[in-house]
């Protein structure tokens, strides 16, 4: 497999993905002059790491937004009804608490 310059549009994780396995195939299936397996197999190892990369950057990602998205009030993260989609009233506690409601 040729080399990537390093000014190369960088490719998804499903692209690399796709790569490694095409390389994994290409080795099970066997046949190959042990030079031509060496470096499929570097390439392997090399596309293996970049999709580790993009799983470690997606995985950073996800924390932070899940960060950012536990700080928000109660009420800021519900997008659905009900308890358990999160739509919560949210309550100041510094306000005075409103008379019982007469209909109740």
């Amino acid at each position: 497999m040729p080399r990537e310059p390093k000014d190369a549009k960088r490719e998804s994780f499903e692209q690399l993905y796709g790569r490694l396995e095409e390389s994994v195939n290409k080795l099970e299936q066997g046949g190959l002059p042990l030079e031509g397996a060496i470096a499929l197999y570097e390439d392997g190892m090399t596309l293996a790491r970049q999709c580790q990369e993009r799983l470690d950057e997606a995985e950073l990602k996800v924390t932070k937004l899940r960060e950012s998205f536990a700080s928000l009030p109660p009420r800021a993260q519900g997008g659905g009804t009900g308890e358990a989609a999160g739509d919560y009233e949210y309550v100041d506690e510094d306000e005075p608490e409103a008379e019982d409601d007469p209909f109740e």
